[in-house]
């Protein structure tokens, strides 16, 4: 069981760990540095790729015009009929159109590509 004195001891304990001189910038700087380090190698390998990633996809869907044989993000494969500012309508088959969201487009084909 706890007494008072051994409740003492504990507080009295907690206190003097606490109770340190001032923080130097030396250990400030020293703590800093490594976060920095983890927050530039962060940037440099996920952030930057993804943000190119976005400018040539998006660089891709402006350069898009109507007649492109293009593939959807869910595999499907068509030729553009119609183009809105959202919208895309294609023809996938005789009679078959679909309409989707412009940014699901994937890739715009080539006309060398089979199909």
């Amino acid at each position: 069981m706890f007494t008072i004195f051994s409740l003492g001891v504990y507080t009295s304990l907690a206190f003097a760990q606490a109770e340190k001189g001032p923080v130097s910038k030396e250990t400030i700087f020293t703590t800093l540095v490594p976060f920095a380090l983890i927050f530039v190698l962060f940037y440099v390998l996920i952030i930057m790729p993804q943000q190119k990633k976005q400018k040539k996809h998006k660089a891709m869907l402006d350069t898009m015009k109507k007649g492109d044989k293009v593939v959807t993000s869910s595999g499907l494969i068509g030729a553009v009929a119609n183009l809105s500012k959202d919208v895309v309508t294609l023809q996938v088959a005789d009679n078959v159109k679909i309409r989707i969201m412009r940014s699901h487009i994937a890739e715009i084909r080539t006309g060398g590509e089979e199909e």
